[in-house]
């Protein structure tokens, strides 16, 4: 019996210890490699797991019809973004994007790669190098403790992070569109946090930091919960949620194309540039609609609704119509031409109708003898000849 409960015990723990070296690949099953059982679990607070359900599965090129990369400008400025700015410092643990991003980079949890402007290669012969990135831009960093040659960590006071100079972000999406699912998927697949400084000559200056790939920060994002509002102090809603979601408001820069020109060197005119970025973007939103016959409801609800703005306009014309046509000047009214013409018309119609009813009134007074003269040139003319 005891032997029994040996041999049992060692085959679970035989199989436990095979469970915990494997890792799914491609639908089958692999060993765990030594720097995989190293870096496991390395990260705190992000585990494998919650590393893998972050992690976004790729559309097979064989379901793609069409693909679109566009590159957008967030500028903090505006209300939609302000999530991404505030809080300036950490407060409760609430920290802004660029202090999560840059924490993360510096520390080597999450890889930067190079701004190539247009071409950017998330490999690992662009990834950047944390201590030339911190002297390029400023940065003041100490050697963390346990750093080597080989594998420096840096450490940056609060205070030295230029929190307040990152006004703008780059984010690169993807849209997508899926004819097996038959839809449009729109994803971020990565940030670019650039910095805003003023130059000598008082202008100001963009300088783009470095592209952090989206899904390798999601699992640092969805832990982060921010205001959308100024209505609700609740926040309900994480920086995962945030971008995922598009709540944030940004203009298209730059589309992926072969001469690598943003839009302003193709369209130096301030109108067309802001035409072409209207027209890339009502393409892509609508661009799954105009595929597909509407079903019928969908055909009533159209026809339905425009009914509704033809009885609208209709009514909105006719009122404008009966609306004397009238301009104000302090507090007297002074009325326009049309007006005292149709006024002069009514007056002088008034005055004939009183001439006529006048004459009318009025008959011709006869005299006897005329009358007597008439009878008798009757009676002359009635008179037979004998």
């Amino acid at each position: 019996m005891k032997l029994s409960k040996l041999l049992i015990c060692t085959l679970m723990l035989s199989f436990s210890t095979v469970g915990f070296a494997q890792v799914e690949n491609a639908g089958g099953v692999r060993k765990r490699t030594e720097k995989e059982n190293k870096d496991k679990n390395t990260t705190s607070g992000v585990t494998d797991r919650m590393q893998g359900f972050f992690q976004k599965k790729e559309t097979h090129d064989a379901d793609l019809s069409y693909m679109k990369q566009v590159y957008r400008r967030l500028d903090l400025d505006k209300g939609p973004n302000a999530a991404l700015y505030y809080p300036e410092d950490v407060i409760d643990g609430q920290e802004n994007l660029f202090r999560i991003i840059l924490r993360l980079v510096v520390d080597g949890k999450v890889p930067a790669y190079e701004y190539l402007d247009g071409r950017e290669i998330f490999t690992d012969q662009y990834k950047v190098q944390v201590g030339e990135m911190l002297d390029r831009f400023g940065i003041y960093g100490q050697l963390a403790k346990g750093s080597t040659e080989k594998n420096p960590k840096y450490f940056i006071e609060e205070a030295d992070v230029p929190t307040n100079q990152v006004m703008n972000y780059y984010i690169l999406e993807k849209w997508e569109f899926d004819r097996r699912s038959s839809s449009m998927k729109t994803s971020v697949e990565a940030i670019c946090p650039v910095l805003n400084r003023y130059s000598d000559y008082g202008g100001e200056d963009r300088y783009p930091m470095f592209w952090v790939k989206f899904d390798n920060l999601r699992p640092y994002l969805a832990q982060q919960y921010v205001f959308i509002s100024d209505d609700n102090n609740i926040p309900q809603y994480s920086l995962d949620d945030y971008f995922n979601l598009g709540l944030y408001d940004g203009e298209i820069y730059k589309t992926r194309n072969l001469r690598n020109q943003s839009l302003a060197q193709m369209f130096p005119d301030e109108d067309d540039l802001k035409h072409a970025q209207d027209s890339i973007d009502n393409h892509l939103r609508n661009y799954g609609k105009n595929l597909w016959v509407p079903s019928r409801e969908e055909y009533l609800a159209m026809r339905e609704n425009e009914g509704k703005k033809k009885k609208g306009e209709e009514k909105t014309a006719a009122v404008s119509e009966e609306l004397p046509e009238r301009t104000l000047s302090g507090e007297e009214t002074v009325v326009t031409q049309t007006e005292e013409e149709n006024e002069e018309q009514a007056i002088s119609a008034r005055a004939k109708k009183k001439t006529t009813k006048k004459k009318a009134a009025k008959k011709p007074k006869v005299s006897s003898s005329a009358a007597s003269n008439s009878s008798a040139e009757k009676s002359v003319r009635r008179r037979k000849k004998g």
